[in-house]
């Protein structure tokens, strides 16, 4: 992944990211509200030796620039805890006590700080006080060579212990701090692996992806799809309406020497909304002026007659096995002026019609009296129909439902067609949420941007 794609990742899931940080922050809040507040006294030691000429005292400040380093590590001694305890008379055993008190040299110096920390300040200071003062008993006691009354080396008191005043921990600030970063890496690292392991396709990037044929529109999702399906149910000045006249527009520019085409309109799999699409871009055609024939060939589901109102009593399926002509068949929709040739009958052998003899003599007769036909086909991937249908056409318009079918599923749907050697016209990105950026671009250098306006099928 480079830039371009983090960024992508920061704009699709920015609101679980803010989530997350949120949810690390309060968590952060509430274990440093329910921590208890530790308070911390120190007490400053220096260490020196008896030598009184210069070369001695070089000599003695290295000498107790090793040895305090020794001194620090008997502060965690047991027998050190143990005169504490009887010092001052705090109630707790020498382990107890060696995990509260620290002691550190301070660099290239020969001071030693023992620090004590603990929930009660007054207390913190008592016992880091008599820590200093067992400290400097304890080293005369060890460096006192036997028979002998004075130690070559003393540690002695210069800062006594202090009276913490403010608590050392828990420090909100720098927790929230922490807790808000913590959160915002963890969301966005876990938004970069959900979008690794999220193959579904979402926006036009994705679909350049997988193939060089152009998106010749985007339909952004609609609500009110569901009351008014039908382009002839909205005002023609609506969004949902203009966004068809730019797929309209964007298919003319394929197969520019062809005064008459015709288009298979499939998906890669149901529910994406092939059918609605199939219907409202054959109103789109025929409300511009092109003759304009809408044919059911969906065998199995179909459900474009329906959609219009139309009687699907007769149709391909009559017209496939002989019994009626292409023209006994073809309805009017008042509304539109389209012309439209329902399914039919549910025929047992779907595939074999549409790949027979009759079906390529009826789409010659409808190439030769339409300007466009528009097939609406079943989807690609559970059968075969759909790939069949656009070897015998111009070229296959795929709908892909965003956030709902999957990268793999546009490939193996692309290999289905190019199997049978069909041409790829290009693709439709259908239910594109209004704020995904996703945004329909015009068919063919030269052209530029073809502005995308919302609309929203089903199937």
């Amino acid at each position: 992944m480079d830039l371009h794609d983090y960024l992508k990742v920061l704009r699709r899931r920015w609101r679980s990211i803010v989530v997350i940080a949120v949810v690390t922050t309060a968590v952060a809040g509430v274990l440093t509200a329910v921590q208890t507040p530790q308070y911390a006294s120190t007490a400053r030691l220096f260490v020196t030796t008896s030598q009184s000429d210069d070369g001695q005292l070089l000599q003695g400040g290295q000498f107790s620039a090793q040895r305090v380093k020794s001194y620090a590590d008997l502060i965690s001694s047991r027998e050190l805890a143990q005169r504490v305890i009887e010092e001052t008379g705090i109630e707790v055993t020498p382990a107890v006590l060696t995990a509260a008190v620290s002691a550190q040299v301070v660099l290239e110096t020969v001071n030693l700080e023992v620090t004590v920390t603990g929930p009660d300040p007054r207390q913190a200071q008592l016992v880091a006080q008599a820590y200093a003062e067992q400290l400097t008993d304890l080293v005369r006691e060890l460096e006192t060579p036997a028979g002998q009354t004075q130690a070559p080396i003393k540690a002695t008191i210069v800062d006594a212990a202090s009276l913490p005043t403010s608590a050392v921990s828990p420090r909100p600030s720098r927790n929230l701090a922490l807790g808000l970063v913590a959160g915002l890496l963890l969301g966005f690292a876990l938004a970069v692996v959900r979008e690794l392991l999220d193959t579904r396709v979402k926006s036009l990037d994705d679909v350049a992806e997988l193939t060089d044929a152009p998106t010749l529109g985007t339909i952004v999702f609609d609500a009110t799809t569901a009351k008014s399906p039908l382009l002839t149910q909205i005002a023609s000045h609506s969004p949902r309406a203009e966004a068809f006249r730019v797929l309209r527009t964007n298919l003319q520019f394929i197969d520019v020497d062809s005064a008459r085409k015709v288009f298979v309109v499939t998906s890669a799999v149901p529910g994406e909304g092939k059918t609605s699409t199939a219907v409202n871009l054959a109103i789109s055609l025929a409300q511009g002026g092109s003759r304009t024939l809408l044919v059911e060939a969906d065998l199995r589901r179909p459900m474009a007659a329906q959609r219009l109102g139309l009687d699907n009593a007769v149709g391909l399926t009559n017209v496939l096995v002989g019994r009626l002509a292409l023209d006994d068949v073809v309805l009017v929709d008042d509304a539109s002026g389209l012309h439209v040739v329902g399914a039919g009958p549910v025929p047992p052998n779907p595939a074999e019609l549409l790949q027979s003899r009759a079906m390529e003599d009826l789409l010659a007769r409808a190439r030769d009296s339409y300007d466009v036909v528009v097939i609406d086909a079943p989807p690609l991937l559970p059968v075969t129909d759909a790939a069949l249908l656009a070897a015998k056409s111009d070229g296959a318009l795929v709908v892909l439902s965003h956030g709902q079918v999957t990268r793999d599923q546009v490939r193996l749907s692309i290999d289905r067609l190019a199997q049978v050697d069909a041409q790829l016209a290009g693709l439709v990105l259908n239910k594109v949420p209004a704020k995904s950026g996703s945004y329909g671009y015009g068919y063919g250098y030269g052209y530029g941007y073809a502005p995308q306006v919302p609309a929203q099928t089903e199937e």
